[in-house]
């Protein structure tokens, strides 16, 4: 779904499970593919999502924006289903790789507690990364004993069969709500949000969890 468009730049809300770069595997249409065509020119990612989460996907639409969006940080937030009940609020600074054979790189996110559940030891979690590494949320979140639910790689299989069972959650639990920025050619202030999707909305409304923007706080400053 198409969030925002104008000259420079084009943002769309991706759906968990789809690819943004074409790779080996080749089930379905990718991300890239589906900004080139609605732009009906060249774009390019500014930044990146997993292949399972869903929300907010920003390209540029020319090399000098990408350039000028590259150097300085985006805001971003993100929501998280995690395993237990985090700490209200923390800052996980752990250096973790950012390809799959790389160095170890300093790495920070700031998180959030949001509500618990009050049928299942799981917890909404609100994530805003500092830096931009691989799997970095999934990674820090599994790094203080909360994984996020659905994760393959970095959670519990047992509780992920579980919750996709009883709840019908069958997707990773991790959804970047919000991305924030100056526009690189005009400066003004925008704040992109993608609702968050039903199949990530149901499952948290079963589990007592359902999605209300009042209970975020402000948005960016930027």
């Amino acid at each position: 779904m198409l969030l925002y468009r104008d000259e420079h730049l084009l943002v769309l809300d991706k759906p968990s499970g789809m690819l943004v770069h074409r790779g080996w595997a080749k089930d379905g249409p990718v991300a890239l593919a589906i900004a080139r065509e609605i732009a009906e020119k060249p774009v390019h990612p500014v930044h990146r999502l997993d292949r399972g989460t869903s929300g907010v996907l920003l390209f540029a639409l020319d090399p000098e924006t990408v350039r000028s969006l590259q150097a300085t940080p985006l805001e971003k937030r993100y929501l998280a289903l995690v395993r237990g009940v985090p700490p209200e609020r923390g800052v996980i600074d752990h250096p973790i790789p950012n390809d799959e054979d790389g160095p170890r790189v300093p790495a920070t996110t700031e998180y959030r507690l949001v509500a618990s559940s009050p049928v299942e030891r799981v917890s909404l979690v609100e994530a805003r990364p500092r830096t931009g590494r691989l799997h970095q949320i999934r990674r820090h979140l599994k790094h203080i004993d909360h994984p996020v639910i659905g994760d393959a790689n970095y959670g519990k299989g047992a509780i992920n069969r579980d919750l996709r069972e009883r709840y019908g959650l069958a997707r990773l639990a991790l959804h970047a709500l919000e991305v924030g920025f100056f526009h690189p050619v005009t400066g003004v202030s925008l704040r992109i949000v993608a609702p968050l999707p039903a199949n990530l909305a149901e499952p948290l409304e079963r589990l007592g969890l359902p999605v209300r923007f009042d209970d975020f706080e402000q948005p960016f400053e930027i």
